[in-house]
């Protein structure tokens, strides 16, 4: 991906050749993305549809960088002597013009591609591991973003300062790529988020979910709409069910749930009765957890396997703090500010997001590490570099030599051993920024 996308920034300016693109994201997908949407460009334009496509990957590269600095350092406009800079207006209609139709449909053709590739190096007894969860991300606050996303109420009356969009990602836990992602009004809960992405979910997959997913009707259409796809959830401490086989007292058993009426009013696939193992586990703080999950094989999935699967789930927390914090800076919201250009944004940066993950996956692949050993932040720092690099300098002869040392460079960039979590999470009150005067009685 990079080897050839380095290429075609550094040649860009003396001949678009849109062939020059990568391995990863073939310029055929991107031409492909344009023409289902109907967002060619029909007449010559500095920006054409397929340029502003590079354009919304290079600016979540770029976050801490103006439009009008990422066009000109990486120089994704199509040369023209009379005007070598692009204006911010010319930039904004370029992008209203492309919508985000065609960056959501590259986002997904991508991502259930890239997914697929070196599957079998990181399967688990066959299965490939994924995690869904649910996110937000803020954005300018302004009568249509206000109006479209909402944001979120607070007990007291209060309305968050800011509009907010709520999303739900599946991601794989081995490598960290995205495989599928649903986003839009805060409001929206995550359930009918989460049920649009069930589908999609391959076949041989075990999913990890967070106990707010706990639901008769997701979970079985994850097991019944596909082949040996399975789960993994936490019970909430309120969930009734019958035992069927073992004894609640012991570690592993098996449970017969009933499905609400008003469940199977709503889906009338639903059972009446679903089945699930249950296991408990003991964590370092002695407290006492049951998972459920449809792996009902205790030869080959053993107590422990289904122990250690759970406890990888934090790593898709672990990739929201890599997309939120590091690829967006912490940024308090999006840099867009109209509804279309929110989700154009978000698209984009999965994209550039799954595009820096599957390097790492690949340069992981050289050295048989796993691509979570990788330190994500120094290898994005990394890939910024080569990419400016390679636009500033225009060194074509240069290029092989850095796209050698890039990939060096990545499978050394390995995360330092940390200790496990000694004690529980907790969340710390904001310290004040100005002292408080107590005011004293008399004496």
């Amino acid at each position: 991906m990079l080897n050839d996308t380095l290429h075609f920034l550094a040649n860009h300016l003396e001949a678009p050749d849109w062939r020059r693109l990568g391995e990863h994201l073939p310029v055929e997908w991107i031409d492909q993305a344009v023409q289902h949407t109907d967002a060619m460009s029909i007449r010559h334009r500095r920006l054409p549809a397929e340029q502003v496509v590079w354009l919304m990957v290079a600016l979540a590269l770029y976050r801490h960088k103006s439009i009008s600095e990422v066009l000109d350092d990486l120089g994704l406009a199509v040369p023209d002597a009379q005007t070598p800079f692009v204006s911010k207006s010319a930039a904004a209609q370029a992008r209203q013009r492309l919508g985000s139709d065609p960056l959501k449909w590259l986002f997904d053709h991508s991502a259930q591609h890239w997914c697929g590739q070196d599957r079998r190096s990181y399967l688990f007894k066959g299965l490939v591991l994924f995690a869904m969860d649910g996110t937000t991300l803020r954005t300018h606050d302004n009568d249509e973003t206000r109006e479209h996303f909402g944001a979120q109420n607070y007990s007291s009356g209060a309305i968050a300062s800011y509009p907010q969009v709520r999303g739900v990602t599946v991601t794989a836990l081995s490598t960290h790529l995205v495989h599928s992602a649903a986003f839009g009004p805060y409001g929206t809960n995550e359930m009918l988020y989460a049920k649009r992405l069930i589908d999609g979910i391959p076949n041989d997959s075990l999913t990890v979910f967070d106990r707010g997913f706990l639901s008769a009707e997701i979970l079985c259409a994850l097991t019944r709409g596909g082949s040996e796809r399975h789960f993994v959830i936490p019970a909430k401490s309120n969930t009734r069910w019958e035992v069927i086989e073992g004894t609640e007292d012991g570690d592993d058993f098996t449970v017969r749930m009933r499905v609400s009426p008003q469940a199977r009013a709503k889906c009338a696939q639903l059972p009446e009765f679903w089945e699930a193992r249950a296991i408990t586990v003991v964590d370092e703080q002695a407290r006492r957890r049951v998972l459920l999950t449809s792996l009902c094989d205790r030869r080959r999935y053993k107590h422990a396997d289904i122990e250690n699967c759970y406890k990888r789930r934090w790593g898709i927390e672990t990739s929201y703090r890599e997309l939120k914090q590091t690829m967006l800076g912490a940024t308090l919201t999006l840099r867009s500010k109209t509804v279309d250009g929110v989700y154009q944004e978000i698209w984009g940066t999965l994209i550039a997001y799954n595009l820096i993950r599957l390097e790492i996956a690949k340069a992981a692949l050289v050295v048989k590490c796993a691509p979570t050993e990788v330190s994500f932040i120094r290898a994005f720092h990394l890939i910024q570099f080569e990419l400016h690099w390679a636009a500033v300098t225009r060194s074509y002869g240069k290029l092989p030599a850095s796209m050698k040392h890039l990939r060096e460079r990545l499978v050394s960039l390995l995360n330092d051993e940390r200790p496990d979590r000694k004690f529980d999470r907790a969340v710390k009150a904001k310290p004040k920024r100005y002292a408080t005067r107590v005011l004293r009685k008399p004496a």
